[in-house]
């Protein structure tokens, strides 16, 4: 059996996110999740470092020891801020504005004595400009579904009926007198008017 020393060490469990998609501009978080078989105390601290996604050295952009205290130096100066809740076993931090410099991998690591041992998740993050495609909502697609096809069905009654109150008004002009052959399709046209104007309401309360 291991000692209860080694058991006590590897106890300290650390959760994060292994990609984090972010826009150009808009705030972004980084979440990262602990626990611990220790109860909380003022010992803990929370460590967020950076390495470019290039490569490089990683350098301490964010500590928290009973206060959050962001780094005063580099690119992240006056961009870093807490938003977790050690309590509650969240060591959580926000980007505001983020580049797409920013780009690159992020650990957080906690210790919280005697727990000081954990693995070590890494976050990715990946920034990138928000594309019109993106501002195509949901909404604006549906109504386009919606709207347009009840748009063409009445255009084309309207054509259809503007051609028949043509030839009805050029029958008009003419003065000619119905023949047995047109009185008996006027049943037919009185249909076909009632079948047409209740598909054009229909249409309209689609729209």
């Amino acid at each position: 059996l291991a000692p209860s020393g080694v058991c006590n060490a590897l106890s300290l469990e650390i959760k994060a996110s292994s990609k984090v998609r972010a826009f150009v501009g808009e705030q972004v978080s980084l979440k990262c999740s602990f626990k611990s078989s220790s109860p909380i105390t003022e010992s803990l601290t929370v460590d967020w470092t950076y390495r470019p996604l290039t490569g490089g050295q990683m350098e301490t952009i964010f500590h928290y020891q009973s206060v959050p205290t962001p780094t005063t130096v580099g690119k992240f100066k006056d961009r870093i801020s807490w938003a977790g809740d050690v309590a509650r076993g969240d060591a959580s931090i926000a980007i505001q504005s983020p580049a797409m410099s920013d780009n690159g991998t992020f650990i957080c690591s906690v210790k919280n004595p005697p727990d000081v041992y954990h693995n070590i998740p890494q976050t990715t993050l990946i920034v990138t400009e928000r594309g019109l495609s993106f501002q195509l909502t949901s909404a604006v697609l549906l109504s386009i579904l919606v709207f347009l096809p009840s748009a063409i069905v009445v255009v084309l009654l309207l054509v259809r009926m503007g051609r028949k109150f043509g030839v009805l008004k050029e029958k008009k002009k003419s003065g000619c007198k119905k023949s047995s052959i047109e009185v008996s399709d006027e049943p037919e046209h009185a249909g076909t008017d009632s079948c047409l104007r209740r598909l054009k309401e229909w249409c309209l309360n689609c729209v």
